[in-house]
């Protein structure tokens, strides 16, 4: 979702930093395997569940990746009719997760016909034990008796749940580029239906920048950019995409041999997202998000149950609703950067009878869309554990060529040049327009026939993802494109 490692100061005035909350931190033990003992709840979710018309949740299984049984697969969240003539998959950036596009995916299908989204699960979502959200699959499924019976907090903030341990993750340092990148392919192969179906293939942040490599890479020969008919890259991507946002990529030699052997000694966690202040643990900040958001979707108005537990450093100073709790983790105007931030609205300037200040949309994003997306309770908005090798590999990436050090990474991005097929870039506030400089340098450098890039600078970096839908740039023209390809494909 964000691209965050050594990119900015972690937090804006007054809301500093990296205060450890003792009361996170969760029990021992492979969260993968509670959940698949109890067929339910956890990373895994439920396959072939419907969270609502036309959507659907599923494993796609890929090869071994030498974490624990039951996790070399991917999860897929599908929205749309299934036998649209044209899929697109897309891929959510650093510490996001497939329902990052759940509401984009709706707008798109509903503006778009004849074409399915595919929403994309990385491997690494079958470690998060998210059975204390209760079972089910997304908040559109979920009955008020489930939600009632439920109690994350407890679960969650009292160290109930199962977590992952660096020390016995060692298979997390090795789930690189490639990794992710061969478990895409099979997502793409399987969404071209043997060549029946087109595929436009985009991301998020750096789910842009792993599409792109995906684009350039080198499959046994076979150029990724061959499965595809088109790229969508949303507020990020490669060539410098991200230089604007003050903080460049950390590519150099000597960066890379630090941060490998850093992996090699058991770091095998990105830890960049603890920096909020909400935990010190890799999964900390996430669950702290999801349960503003569930509490905010399943009772609004409500008390906030959350409130006294927040950390100091982050608490509001008066009693606040569930809905003002999320708003004030996720809204720009309390200070957040801007890549973990939407414009959504303010704390109401009065109290209601009960002396609970409650929330004011007045932004293009509203609170309760937010509230839904990060409900779940699967799949989720953010990733639990993000791998610190991904993270090296994609800022090498980068430079976006067949370089020695991407060789001695094993980076396949030979194809490059090639590129022959359309693309899309939008950019936020976010980058100060370096996402579509860096996109037009792609298509300059390459054979793509043709760019679309699109500009919203009322937008912050997570506006696109849940903004309302008369107010959301991103996918209005990234339906256009959608249309553009797809009628191409049929003459």
């Amino acid at each position: 979702m964000t691209k965050w490692p050594a990119r900015r100061a972690v937090l804006c005035g007054g809301l500093g930093g990296g205060l450890a909350l003792a009361g996170i931190g969760g029990g021992g033990g492979s969260a993968w395997a509670s959940s698949a003992r109890s067929g339910s709840g956890g990373g895994a979710g439920r396959a072939g569940s419907s969270g609502g018309a036309g959507e659907v949740y599923v494993p796609v299984a890929v090869g071994a990746g030498g974490g624990p049984v039951g996790s070399d697969r991917v999860h897929v969240l599908k929205v749309g009719a299934p036998d649209a003539g044209t899929v697109v998959v897309l891929v959510p950036g650093m510490f996001g997760a497939a329902n990052d596009f759940r509401l984009t995916a709706r707008d798109l299908v509903a503006s778009v016909p004849g074409i399915q989204v595919w929403a994309v699960d990385r491997r690494e979502e079958n470690l998060a034990d998210r059975s204390g959200f209760g079972s089910g699959f997304g908040s559109a499924s979920e009955s008020a008796s489930e939600s009632a019976g439920a109690d994350p907090v407890g679960y969650y903030l009292d160290g109930r749940y199962r977590t992952v341990e660096p020390a016995s993750a060692g298979y997390f340092g090795r789930w690189g580029l490639e990794r992710t990148l061969d478990d895409l392919r099979c997502v793409v192969l399987a969404a071209r239906a043997g060549g029946r179906r087109r595929v436009v293939l985009g991301g998020h942040s750096w789910g842009s920048t792993t599409a792109l490599a995906y684009a350039a890479w080198d499959f046994d020969g076979r150029a990724g950019y061959r499965d595809l008919a088109g790229l969508a890259v949303l507020d990020g991507g490669v060539r410098g995409a991200f230089e604007g946002t003050g903080a460049p990529v950390r590519d150099s030699p000597e960066e890379v041999r630090e941060r490998l052997a850093a992996i090699a000694g058991g770091q095998v966690f990105d830890m960049t997202l603890s920096g909020v202040g909400l935990g010190d643990r890799a999964e900390s900040t996430q669950i702290w998000y999801q349960l503003a958001g569930w509490y905010a979707h399943h009772d609004p108005a409500g008390r906030s149950v959350l409130q006294d537990r927040v950390p100091a450093a982050l608490r509001v100073p008066f009693p606040v609703t569930n809905a003002a709790l999320l708003g004030s983790f996720v809204d720009a105007g309390f200070g957040w950067p801007n890549d973990i931030s939407v414009h959504s609205g303010r704390l109401a300037a009065e109290a209601d009878g009960d002396g609970v200040r409650g929330w004011v949309d007045d932004g293009i994003t509203p609170i309760g869309r937010v509230a839904e997306a990060y409900a779940g309770p699967v799949p989720g908005v953010w990733e639990w554990y993000w791998p610190a090798r991904l993270s090296v590999d994609l800022d090498v990436s980068d430079v976006y060529a067949d370089t020695d050090l991407a060789r001695s990474l094993g980076l396949r991005l030979r194809h490059a040049p090639g590129l022959d097929i359309p693309l899309y870039a939008f950019q936020t506030s976010y980058s100060r327009g370096t996402v579509v400089e860096s996109a037009r340098r792609v298509v300059a450098e390459s054979r793509i026939p043709y760019g679309v890039y699109e500009t919203d600078e009322g937008m912050n970096h997570l506006d696109p993802l849940f903004a309302a839908t008369e107010h959301n740039t991103a996918t209005r023209t990234l339906a256009e494109f959608l249309r553009r390809v797809v009628g191409a494909g049929h003459r």
